[in-house]
């Protein structure tokens, strides 16, 4: 009776100890995965439609079908610098440049 009793206990704490991760630090939960996506996520990048720079070098670009200037955000986006030819944006510490023609043009 003993042995059967021991071996059940012996079957069972193997399957408890299996169940967690033997490497991972003492009192760690696993977070929650879609919550730890939705962390991550950024949005999608704005796309540039157009620039226009006036003739005193101030430049306006359009994204997402709205009129932007340096210093303005879009979607959570910070516009940072609008040349003639493209826009530097960022989000969450990283930047992205946009650029106007992202191919050259052929003849």
């Amino acid at each position: 009776m003993v042995r059967v009793l021991g071996s059940a206990l012996f079957v069972y704490s193997c399957v408890v100890a299996a169940s967690q991760d033997p490497t991972a630090p003492l009192g760690w939960q696993k977070p929650d995965t879609v919550e730890a996506e939705n962390k991550n996520k950024q949005p999608p990048l704005p796309k540039l439609q157009s620039i226009v720079c006036t003739n005193t070098g101030q430049c306006r670009a359009v994204l997402n079908d709205k009129a932007v200037l340096v210093g303005e955000t879009i979607n959570g986006f910070r516009i940072s610098q609008i040349e003639a030819q493209s826009v530097t944006i960022s989000h969450g510490g990283k930047q992205w440049k946009l650029k106007i023609f992202t191919q050259d043009v052929k003849n």
